[in-house]
Order: C-alpha cells, then sequence, then structure tokens
C-alpha cells in the first residue's frame, strides 16, 4: 500500500486509490452486529444575544429541538448510513425517550430486533444546547447500573442467533451498565466460535474487560488511564503507551486516536502507523469516535488490512467533524474526499 498525507489530503497511487475504493464499494456487503449502551441525543437549537439578570449565563432563545441516535445507536447509524447491513442491540426503558428512541432506529432503517426493554431503568437521553454553533451546555438523564441477569440472559440469546451470520462485532460501551465482565465473555465465546473479528470503544475504568478482542479504539486519555500506574502511564511516550496496551490487551491491534493529531495504529509485533489528522474544518466533534469504530470495523468486515481500514476511519472522521452534532457519513462522501487527493 503506497500512500502520503500532505496539506490534510491522501496521497496514493492509481493501485492504492483504485483498492480503497473497492473497499469502500464492498461496504454495503457487509453486516455489522453491534451492542452496547442504547441513547436518546436530544439538540435544543436557539440563539444567544443576552445574559441573565439572574446569574451570569447565556440566555438561550429556543428555535427548535431535534432527536438523534446516540451512543451504540448513532455507530449503528453510522453503518447505515456508509451502505451497511446492521444489527443494534441494547436496552432501552419502557418510557416515553423510550419510545422516542424506537421511533427514530424505525426512521433510520436500523434492524430494532436486539431492543431489550427493562421496565426497571429509564432510556438514557443527552440533552445538548446549541447556540451559534456552539455548544452551551449538556445535561444527562441516565441510570448507569449494570443490567439484571435476566436482561443478559436476553441479549446472549439475541447473540447466540445474530452473531454468527454477522461479518464483524462492534462493542459500543459508554458505561451505562450494558457492557459488563459477563456480556464481554460471552461475545468473546461467540467470536471465538464463529471466528468473527471484536472492535470496542472503550470505557476507561472497564479496560480489563476487553482482552482478548481483535481491536480496541480508545482516544489518548482513555489510552493512559488503562495503565494502573498514573505516573507510569503519564511518563510513556505515545510508541510506548500503544506497545504496553498490545501487550496488556493481548488484541491484535489498538488504534489510539489523538484528536487534532490525527491516530496512531498499533499492530501485534509492534509495529506502529502514525496517521496524521485529515479534518480541514472542526465544528463538532461529538460522535467522532462512534464513526471511526463503525469505517474501521465495516472495512474490515470487506476484506481491508488494519492500515487500510485505519486511513479509511480517519478520512471518515474528518468529515464527520465538519458536521454540527453527531453526524453521519455517507459512502459518496468518503469517496468524494478520497478522490479529491493527488495521485503520485
Amino acid at each position: 500500500m503506497r500512500y502520503e498525507i500532505k496539506d490534510k489530503t491522501i496521497i496514493t497511487d492509481k493501485k492504492t486509490r483504485e483498492h480503497l475504493l473497492a473497499v469502500i464499494e464492498r461496504f454495503k456487503q457487509s453486516r455489522v452486529l453491534v451492542v452496547g449502551d442504547f441513547m436518546l441525543d436530544q439538540y435544543i437549537w436557539g440563539d444567544v444575544s443576552r445574559i441573565s439578570p439572574e446569574a451570569p449565563v447565556p440566555v438561550v432563545k429556543v428555535e427548535r429541538e431535534s432527536f438523534m441516535l446516540g451512543g451504540a445507536l448513532n455507530v449503528a447509524h453510522n453503518i447505515r448510513s456508509l451502505g451497511g447491513e446492521v444489527m443494534a442491540c441494547g436496552v432501552i426503558g419502557r418510557d416515553f425517550r423510550g419510545q422516542m428512541l424506537a421511533k427514530t432506529i424505525r426512521s433510520k432503517k436500523v434492524d430494532c430486533e436486539g431492543i431489550i426493554y427493562d421496565e426497571t431503568r429509564p432510556t438514557t437521553m443527552k440533552t445538548r444546547v446549541i447556540a451559534r454553533h456552539q455548544q452551551v451546555v449538556r445535561f444527562d438523564r441516565e441510570d448507569s447500573r449494570d443490567i439484571s441477569k435476566t436482561v443478559l440472559k436476553k441479549i446472549a440469546a439475541y447473540l447466540k442467533k445474530r452473531l454468527p451470520v454477522s461479518s464483524a462485532v462492534i462493542v459500543e460501551d459508554y458505561g451505562k451498565g450494558v457492557v459488563t465482565p459477563a456480556l464481554l465473555k460471552e461475545v468473546r465465546r461467540l467470536a471465538r466460535l464463529n471466528k468473527k473479528p471484536v472492535v470496542v470503544d472503550p470505557k476507561e475504568r472497564h479496560f480489563a474487560y476487553y482482552q482478548g478482542v481483535t481491536a480496541i479504539t480508545p482516544n489518548l486519555k482513555e489510552a493512559r488511564g488503562a495503565i494502573a500506574n498514573p505516573e507510569l502511564a503519564a511518563s510513556l511516550s505515545l510508541k510506548q503507551l500503544g506497545q504496553a496496551l498490545l501487550k496488556k490487551m493481548r488484541t491484535e491491534v489498538i488504534l489510539i486516536t489523538l484528536g487534532e493529531d490525527g491516530m496512531a495504529l498499533f499492530e501485534k509485533g509492534g509495529k506502529m502507523t502514525h496517521i496524521p489528522t485529515l479534518a480541514r474544518e472542526v465544528f463538532d466533534v461529538s460522535g467522532a469516535g462512534d464513526t471511526v469504530i463503525a469505517v474501521f470495523s465495516l472495512a474490515l468486515a470487506a476484506g481491508s488490512t488494519m492500515k487500510e481500514a485505519a486511513i479509511l476511519s480517519n478520512l471518515a472522521a474528518g468529515i464527520v467533524v465538519g458536521k454540527v452534532g453527531t453526524a453521519t457519513v455517507s459512502p459518496q462522501e468518503l469517496k468524494d474526499s478520497f478522490r479529491a487527493g493527488s495521485l503520485r
């Protein structure tokens, strides 16, 4: 594979470009199973022209509101938007927010057979107030206790049925109670039995759960937090950190996202590849990690190498952060952005 990144543009030879475009085209032949925390994202849009006389805070004049899929469901929505087939499994409550979430899932044409209802917990919702394209405040309504054994059995039954017909599995851990050691044990067992790759978007405090999966996609803060000794973690170079995580987690790949510095891919055997950022403008980083893991997993399911999957996911992240809100990327946007690169 021949490529370089210059002035936030991928520069490839013709053969490499045609190969990566073919991988994107094969997204529509891939089927990905996503399991994790379901959320409803509410956006309240408005304008600010004055400060409250009651306290030193802005007064937002509300103009409209919208609802989007969040958490594991935003990953599922990304996969669907990219042309892949997706099966999503998670937990919601039997409340108004749950009804809104189920309605939104169906409207995005995401397979919702994996919705597990739990009458004992509320549906997780994050509300963001946006004024003049800037997030003013966010508030969360949630219950993050671990799921019950009864709910776990329902999820396990769904996984047993649907994992064998998937091309890859994504575990999306937002720390809201769905991803537990027992769940990961079942996912790993079924994945090994059916020879499917498992990619995890981790929660910092849950790294012990993920040992033995195929790939993990932490950001830099999460990656350092996975090292038990904070002083040691702070002293490690990026290369040392990635190698330490590979050894600790016994995974094939660690893909560390670095914000404006791009990504670092660590493959089994000690190889490190740094991929500089491709973002030209950054409006909102909400959901960028969801796009990364969706494209990375889809690319693996479509037959790419780990490095190729990382490059495509980095390109997609560069597109999505240029949009406001938890956004998605289409195959055509990905192709057009890639084609905009020069030929060597």
